[in-house]
């Protein structure tokens, strides 16, 4: 397949929002991609929607005075596929802006990691499904997109984004279904599907910063009055957090409270000049607080495991690299290593870790007698 022609319409006015939700509105499937800020500007947010219905693209400004809430009826019915790739990202920032929860959506990504191919890049994927070779321009990946007016250059770049995913979809799908996997793929965009934004927690998100595990409780509360001021100035600059100050920074501080800030790396003399202050009276207010007890994770904790869990874990590890080997897949996606961690301490209960909301129906199919033969 020859390289396609990249057309598109702009759409920047409720005229041409609504002409493009009628010509859209019969189409049973549509390709979607959407451009977000986040090198550029903090908080970010969704600048373009692209919208490719029966190889005519439409590249939406929601940054122009429309009302995107126009697409939430298509966006949200079940019998309109909406093909996206790595869709995680588009989900969450159209939930985040606009409230909408996708339904019908299918991945391009997700497809291709139980299609037996080796690579999953849209680009690969075209080049390696489809023929084309795309050239993906960093320099126009990492454009401020928010910039009104773009480029031609820029807007051809997002109209390609779109224009060959019905293509690549069609593609995987038909390699699945060969594998005998369509099932399996079904239920992996059941649950992106179920995908929403959730806006980090202001008491406990300080804690995601490399280099924070280190830190003791007074470490931990210079860490959260130096987060609290990166947050502030970011919000009040608009800029990425790690422009304000880098996270390497704020570990190095919260470690060594009393060090000259010109001895901290990632902290440049800019910085310094116009944010000295500031960050000494962080850190005081940081030293004056009560410590910090760090946030309970996720996982409890466990204990070190016998050398009969040790054992255990590692023969079920075997066993899943050996049938991703066979399967041409990502061992990862055969079974939770979580599960793995909880089934070598627990073998008694694999009963009841069949129940876990981790595990797949296809995975329960497919794979637990051979997870239960390895237990043994």
């Amino acid at each position: 397949m020859a390289e396609r022609e990249v057309s598109y319409v702009w759409v920047d006015d409720p005229k041409g929002l609504r002409d493009a939700v009628t010509s859209i509105s019969s189409a049973t499937r549509l390709g979607v991609d959407t451009e977000a800020d986040s090198r550029h500007h903090y908080p970010e947010k969704t600048c373009l929607i692209q919208i490719v219905a029966s190889d005519r693209v439409f590249i939406i400004d929601p940054l122009a005075d429309i009302d995107v809430g126009a697409l939430r009826e298509m966006f949200e019915r079940p019998d309109v596929e909406k093909i996206f790739h790595g869709a995680d990202f588009d989900l969450r920032g159209l939930n985040r802006d606009w409230g909408f929860e996708l339904q019908g959506v299918y991945d391009t990504n997700t497809g291709a990691r139980f299609a037996g191919l080796e690579r999953f890049g849209y680009a690969a994927l075209i080049e390696d499904l489809l023929g084309p070779v795309i050239a993906k321009d960093q320099r126009l990946q990492r454009s401020d997109w928010s910039k009104r007016p773009l480029t031609e250059a820029a807007l051809e770049y997002a109209a390609a984004d779109v224009i060959y995913l019905g293509g690549v979809r069609d593609a995987i799908d038909e390699r699945v279904a060969k594998l005998g996997r369509s099932a399996w793929v079904t239920e992996e965009l059941e649950r992106l599907e179920q995908i929403r934004y959730t806006p980090p927690d202001p008491d406990s998100a300080f804690v995601s910063v490399r280099g924070s595990h280190k830190l003791d409780g007074r470490g931990l509360s210079v860490l959260k009055a130096l987060w609290d001021l990166r947050e502030t100035e970011a919000r009040k600059l608009d800029r990425p957090t790690a422009f304000v100050i880098s996270a390497e920074a704020l570990v190095a501080i919260a470690t060594e409270p009393e060090v000259d800030l010109a001895d901290v790396k990632g902290l440049g003399q800019q910085t310094r000049r116009r944010l000295g202050s500031a960050i000494a009276r962080a850190v005081k207010a940081g030293l004056a607080a009560d410590p910090l007890k760090r946030p309970p994770g996720r996982a409890p904790f466990r204990p070190r495991p016998s050398a009969q869990e040790a054992d255990r874990l590692t023969k079920l590890k075997e066993w899943r690299i050996a049938e991703g080997e066979k399967l041409s897949m990502d061992p990862s996606l055969l079974w939770p290593m979580r599960s793995l961690e909880r089934l070598a301490r627990e073998p008694e209960k694999f009963d009841e870790e069949l129940e876990s909301p981790e595990i797949r129906r296809w995975q329960r199919g497919e794979f637990q007698a051979a997870v239960r033969g390895t237990l043994g």
